[in-house]
């Protein structure tokens, strides 16, 4: 299974948290989408910093900024407690840093992919299962903050650790159900 792999790997042994190191920057932007503030992404998020992973979360998440950055945060925040990461490699060449960890949380609140107009396409109902896998992340900085962002995730492993592939039929019904309220919650938000 994934997580006995991703168990046996070790983090990385102090990474740098310095300002102005650009690995410490982008190791920074990572940890802080567990509990960081708007005032912690603006430190580390460069005004026009793009999020090119951003396409099927919240339209709040698809502009650009600190406030995009954040607004993916609080989307994982609401599908998953306990939320961490744990960095194993870090790696900078130029003005691009690519960052190797292990994302961990637990699914505590329905996951929602969004389509290209900003409504629910997707919704995994919360199974309470914990999960542990591997992602990479790229960055481009400019000026010493993130300019860019890409991600390399194992979405597969999240999927079935979370519980959600192999569906069973109760779970399906529960994903249509979650799914029509989430389209419900945002006509009423967007009505009123």
């Amino acid at each position: 299974m994934p997580s006995a792999e991703l168990s046996s790997q070790s983090p990385v042994q102090n990474p740098s948290t310095a300002p102005d190191d650009p690995t410490g920057v982008c190791v920074r932007s990572i940890h802080i989408m567990a509990d960081g503030d708007l005032a912690d992404f603006q430190a580390v998020i460069h005004p026009d910093a793009a999020n090119r992973e951003a396409a099927s979360e919240p339209t709040a998440s698809r502009g650009r900024g600190p406030a995009a950055f954040h607004a993916t945060s609080l989307w994982l925040r609401s599908a998953f407690s306990d939320l961490r990461w744990v960095i194993h490699q870090v790696a900078a060449d130029g003005d691009v840093v690519a960052v190797h960890a292990t994302m961990s949380g637990r699914h505590t609140g329905p996951f929602v992919r969004y389509d290209a107009a900003g409504r629910a396409s997707q919704v995994m109902p919360p199974t309470g299962k914990t999960f542990a896998t591997t992602q990479t992340h790229w960055f481009r900085l400019a000026d010493g903050k993130v300019i860019e962002h890409w991600a390399n995730r194992d979405d597969l492993a999240l999927a079935q650790q979370a519980g959600w592939i192999p569906p069973s039929p109760r779970y399906l019904m529960r994903m249509a159900i979650a799914r029509w309220r989430a389209r419900d919650s945002s006509r009423a938000r967007a009505a009123g």
